[in-house]
């Protein structure tokens, strides 16, 4: 590596940047600034500690920081970089549209300072198409940038370790871009596969994309099954047990966070609004905490208080954005007599421990399955909705021909 000697990630302090920078700087042996607006946890991540949950990451961060990695408020940085790295997406507005005009925003801000001759990577899911509108900017714009889109595909919470052993995509417009990205890249990723632009673009949504659909199948077994009286897990159970072709039959459970259902919707825009499938995964999910309040509803909700246990949108992540726990939390307060939120890695003023919530609660909903969760002592008289199967409460029965 003798010509990408700094790097800068725009977006460096959040949940893609940081992992991506620390992997870099610990990696790679190249100066890496993370450039970010939010000056508390640019501070946070100077200081050795991390802002959010990622496993194996603040060892890491705390053995680059300092000296291979800073974090700062200063976009003059870009000024010196050998390969800008953005994870600014598209985001989709109150009218389920993707909006590029963030994306523009953004590009113009960093072509203000960055140097000809430098590498700009699309880090973050775009819209179809937004790659080359960029590339054609750049064109009109008579700036000599090389611009790659290299989009992310980790889960999060496990970016450092998937960053260093997951394949990265690869595309660009021209043969000098890819060759750059390659460079960069191929520092961590254990190896590489090239694609154009689109194909690149269509790679990212299709694999959020399915994974929603995926979750939604499962998810609408599982209302199907639950709503006749039967043990979906049972039925689970007995179709894959020891039978391969089923291997990727999903348990139920919230299937929520700020990527899936985002990245649906922007596939069923491209698709000008004929991708029934996707709109199918949807209703199916979001509607997933409506499922279980009407089926608790017949316990007389007006005097029940009902406890989420776990309001983050997965498993052991403190990260709570487009959660479904917090919808499953707004219908129960129009039926229920009292609403308890708890969850070990979020705090909120309105939240109570998880002894309190056990304790006064009637009925208990599991909406994110952590692991502290396992092995808790609910008294019989307690009502248990737990969709994901997390309690180990339910016996399988096996049968013998």
């Amino acid at each position: 590596m003798t010509k990408l000697q700094r790097v800068v990630i725009v977006g460096g302090c959040g949940h893609v940047g940081l992992p991506l920078g620390i992997v870099f700087a610990s990696k790679a042996g190249l100066q890496v600034d993370l450039l970010d607006v939010d000056a508390a946890k640019v501070d946070q991540v100077n200081s050795g500690t991390m802002p959010f949950m990622e496993c194996g990451a603040d060892a890491l961060l705390r053995g680059v920081v300092k000296k291979s990695l800073k974090a700062t408020l200063d976009p003059t940085c870009i000024q010196h970089a050998d390969a800008v790295i953005t994870v600014v997406g598209t985001p989709v507005d109150r009218h389920l549209n993707p909006t590029v005009g963030d994306v523009y925003r953004s590009i113009d801000t960093l072509l203000d300072h960055m140097p000809d001759g430098a590498l700009l990577v699309l880090r973050s899911t775009v819209y179809p198409g937004v790659t080359k509108l960029v590339h054609e900017r750049l064109r009109r714009l008579k700036r000599k940038i090389l611009l790659a889109f290299c989009p992310e595909r980790i889960a999060e919470g496990n970016a450092i370790e998937e960053l260093i052993k997951l394949p990265q995509i690869v595309s660009g417009f021209d043969a000098e871009a890819i060759a750059a990205a390659s460079r960069l890249f191929g520092l961590i990723a254990p190896s590489l596969i090239e694609l154009t632009p689109q194909e690149a673009e269509l790679a990212k949504l299709f694999t959020n994309a399915w994974r929603y659909a995926n979750f939604a199948i499962s998810n609408q077994f599982y209302m199907l099954a639950e709503s006749r009286g039967l043990d979906f897990y049972r039925i689970h159970d007995a179709v894959t047990r020891d039978y391969p072709r089923m291997r990727s039959f999903a348990k139920a459970g919230f299937a929520a966070g700020p990527c899936l259902l985002k990245d649906t919707l922007q596939l069923a825009a491209f698709s000008q609004n004929n991708f029934f499938l996707g709109h199918a995964a949807m209703l199916i999910n979001e509607g997933l905490p409506m499922f279980l309040v009407e089926q608790i509803r017949g316990h007389d909700l007006s005097s029940k208080r009902v406890a989420i246990l776990g309001m983050a949108f997965k498993a052991e992540s403190d990260d709570k954005r487009d959660s479904l726990s917090y919808k499953l939390k707004k219908l129960l307060e129009v039926e229920a007599l009292e609403v308890l939120c708890t969850d070990p890695y979020i705090s909120e003023p309105a939240f109570v421990s998880l002894e309190t919530a056990i304790d006064r609660a009637d009925i208990l909903v599991l909406g994110a399955p952590h692991v502290i969760y396992r092995d808790l002592e609910i008294s019989s008289d307690k009502i248990v909705v737990d969709p994901w199967n997390f309690f180990p409460a339910r016996v399988l029965a096996s049968t013998t021909a």
